[in-house]
């Protein structure tokens, strides 16, 4: 099986992420990576579900390969998220990254619990904050086999 996924279409990321500063250096960091990712940003965990289950303006858009799941966002917040995706046999195979400023134990053991693929915190530097994307598309997009994007 070929895990280089770059290479057959563009990656879908859903970065999950109300901070427009932390949403702009993410997009920086994926433009410096070498990979083809078409990245959509929502801003809460109620827009999270809503694009997951392709509801109302969300009904065409595309699987996402990888979810970039912030924890600490207003009306539904990430640990919120991933314990509806957990528990969502339609979404629970996605692979989600939590990407947060988070450095509290019981919130990675907690993440860790419901599933989350990996847990990564957020490095305040903007080249230190590069090289983790960086590092995060290659092993995510060119060393992992992902599930397809049927779901099937």
């Amino acid at each position: 099986m070929d895990s280089d996924l770059s290479q057959s279409r563009f990656v879908e990321v859903l970065l999950v992420e109300d901070n427009k500063h932390d949403v702009f250096l993410t997009e920086q960091a994926f433009k410096q990576s070498r990979i083809a990712i078409k990245m959509h940003n929502v801003r809460n965990g109620l827009e999270c579900l809503a694009y997951l289950r392709k509801e109302g303006k969300y009904e065409n858009v595309k699987t996402p390969d990888l979810i970039l799941l912030d924890l600490n966002m207003p009306l539904m917040d990430g640990r919120e998220v991933l314990q509806e995706i957990s528990n969502d046999p339609e979404l629970n195979h996605l692979p989600v990254v939590i990407l947060t400023t988070s450095e509290d134990e019981k919130d990675v053991y907690k993440m860790y619990r419901l599933r989350c693929s990996s847990y990564i915190v957020k490095p305040v530097d903007f080249n230190q904050f590069v090289r983790v994307i960086n590092e995060l598309s290659i092993y995510w997009f060119t060393v992992v086999a992902l599930p397809p994007e049927s779901g099937k």
